[in-house]
């Protein structure tokens, strides 16, 4: 408590003589953490049990690793809130971390400081993870050089906060179970989640049509013109999916060769209705909590191929290279304009509780982004 309290009344100081000065709020956030790290201390957000994020995880003043030769020492300056994250939080992800732990595993950061044999990055950079485990929800962080990726600082903020998981989950699994051509269709359910997103951009930058599927919910109108602006060409609820009308709609677009399942149950059933025969269903994850049952006609007639996907499992197996490659080529499509961020809601970091009740609410389109 003594060192959360004197925590506390150093930060009102220094929030005094910057504001005095003139300075804009992202100023003093970088300074109070130069301040902090000087200290060996910031603010993060910390779980000590599973279970429902408002419920276990709370800000606390948490200890800096020292600085080594290959490491480096960044500031925070956003981080979404996935569902993968509050997965964690609950006990229910395939992979944990050890307890305590900080929360968030995507986001961006400008380095600080580099250990002295880091050479290929330098203060003022931007850096992601490249993989799980950094706890993302804090001021500040030190870490090897390795387990970050640069990105460049000329992309918006929110793109770099919100590119390591989603984007890479949609690009891996359009480039990599079906050679797709120019004209040819893609159909996935969850369109308008951060992977739904992603997912209608990148196809439309391979040329690519695109059947996005969405429950029906009141601002049904809004949503679909929404994702029609980022270029979905079609925009259909579950109900529909299960109509006789779908076949109008294969008069003009091709039946897809992929179908991307975020959801399960029901809604990926439809979709392996209409795959191609010999097409894929990649299946993500499984928002609806129910198994993805296969029909034996599909199966046997049709020979559709059932995959899953996970973004995590193939960083590992493919290394920094691969992934520095694939980072590369998404960054090329936001400087294009051709790869935007998912509709987002900033949020400021001391007001997290607000995030996580937005990003556990049923039907909330908007991801939740901490700013630091």
């Amino acid at each position: 408590m003594a060192l959360r309290g004197a925590w506390t009344q150093g930060r009102g100081l220094l929030r005094l003589q910057l504001q005095g000065r003139g300075c804009q709020r992202g100023q003093w956030t970088r300074a109070l953490a130069t301040s902090a790290g000087a200290r060996g201390r910031c603010e993060a957000l910390v779980y000590h049990k599973h279970g429902e994020p408002l419920n276990v995880i709370h800000l606390e003043n948490v200890k800096l690793s020292q600085l080594g030769d290959f490491d480096i020492r960044i500031q925070m300056l956003a981080a979404p809130i996935n569902p993968s994250d509050i997965n964690m939080m609950q006990g229910t992800y395939p992979i944990l971390p050890d307890l305590p732990a900080i929360g968030g595993n995507e986001g961006v950061g400008q380095i600080l400081e580099v250990g002295s044999k880091v050479t290929n990055m330098k203060p003022g950079d931007w850096v992601i993870p490249s993989d799980t485990g950094l706890g993302t929800w804090r001021i500040e962080a030190v870490g090897n050089m390795n387990a970050f990726i640069k990105v460049p600082k000329v992309i918006p903020l929110l793109c770099a906060a919100t590119l390591s998981v989603n984007p890479c989950t949609a690009y891996r699994m359009l480039y990599d179970f079906e050679s797709l051509k120019p004209g040819d269709s893609v159909i996935q359910n969850a369109a308008n989640s951060g992977v739904g997103q992603a997912t209608i951009q990148i196809a439309k930058a391979m040329s690519l049509k695109t059947i996005n599927v969405i429950r029906d919910r009141p601002d049904i109108q809004e949503l679909s013109h929404r994702l029609k602006a980022m270029g979905a060409d079609y925009v259909i609820t579950e109900e529909a999916l299960r109509k006789p009308e779908m076949k109008e709609l294969f008069k003009v677009v091709p039946r897809p060769r992929l179908a991307l399942n975020g959801v399960g149950g029901k809604s990926a059933t439809e979709m392996l209705r209409h795959l191609k025969k010999g097409g894929t269903i990649v299946t993500y994850g499984g928002m609806a909590k129910k198994p993805v049952t296969v029909p034996v006609s599909t199966l046997i007639f049709k020979d559709v191929k059932i995959r899953g996907f996970w973004v995590t499992q193939w960083k590992r197996e493919h290394g920094h290279d691969l992934l520095q490659e694939m980072i590369s080529q998404l960054c090329g499509f936001i400087q294009e304009g051709k790869l935007k961020a998912p509709i987002c809601t900033e949020v400021q970091f001391q007001d997290y509780q607000t995030a996580l009740k937005a990003a556990t609410t049923p039907f909330t389109s908007s991801k939740q982004i901490l700013i630091m």
